[in-house]
């Protein structure tokens, strides 16, 4: 089974990228690389999301986030799906921080159940299939909406929405062009899928 060793994010500052990652606790998962020269405009076409589990370590997760100098994108709120909000880290990635919980059964807790990257694309069908073909097992799958793959422990899983219900769901306009500014670190050859997304082989 293909597996995501790390993204790889481009940033204009690698400094304050590693500390503002360490500081959200996800710097085993998340790399960075003072390489963000290609222009880019608007939405990237992708959020990290971090599946939490209760409301307290969502308010953890999203305070550890603005303190390190990220911006609000959607407040933190209760829906009928659950509790979460979204931020906007410094060098613009976007992170979604959530849980099905309603309710704290231990304050203290403050590790993430879950690390997604969440891929904007433009036909889900179209791109499960590329992903299934290069070694991707798919865990949920709802039709032409939404698909996620299985994943180690640990390890960052990938997620397929539409462009348009991705952007909404994060809080901001789907228009946007140039450079991704990030790459997907796996034990596959290298490739990139039809929307544009590079993924590197880190094998060895």
């Amino acid at each position: 089974m293909t597996s995501i060793a790390a993204i790889t994010l481009d940033v204009p500052d690698a400094t304050a990228a590693e500390a503002f990652y360490s500081g959200l606790g996800v710097g085993p998962q998340v790399r960075v690389r003072a390489a963000s020269d290609s222009p880019t405009a608007g939405f990237r076409g992708f959020t990290m999301s971090l599946v939490v589990p209760q409301p307290s370590t969502v308010d953890h997760f999203v305070g550890a986030a603005l303190d390190g100098g990220a911006t609000l994108l959607k407040p933190v709120t209760k829906s009928f799906w659950g509790y979460g909000g979204s931020v906007q880290a410094p060098d613009g990635t976007i992170w979604k921080v959530a849980t099905s919980s309603k309710k704290n059964t231990d304050p203290s807790r403050t590790d993430f159940d879950d690390l997604v990257l969440l891929l904007g694309v433009a036909d889900v069908k179209a791109s499960k299939k590329f992903y299934v073909e290069r070694g991707l097992t798919v865990d949920k799958s709802y039709g032409s909406k939404y698909v996620q793959f299985e994943g180690a422990p640990n390890q960052v899983k990938l997620a397929l929405y539409g462009r348009k219900a991705l952007a909404k769901d994060a809080g901001v306009a789907p228009e946007g062009s140039g450079s991704h500014r990030f790459s997907v670190g796996s034990d596959a050859e290298s490739f990139t899928d039809p929307d544009g997304f590079a993924w590197e082989s880190v094998a060895g």
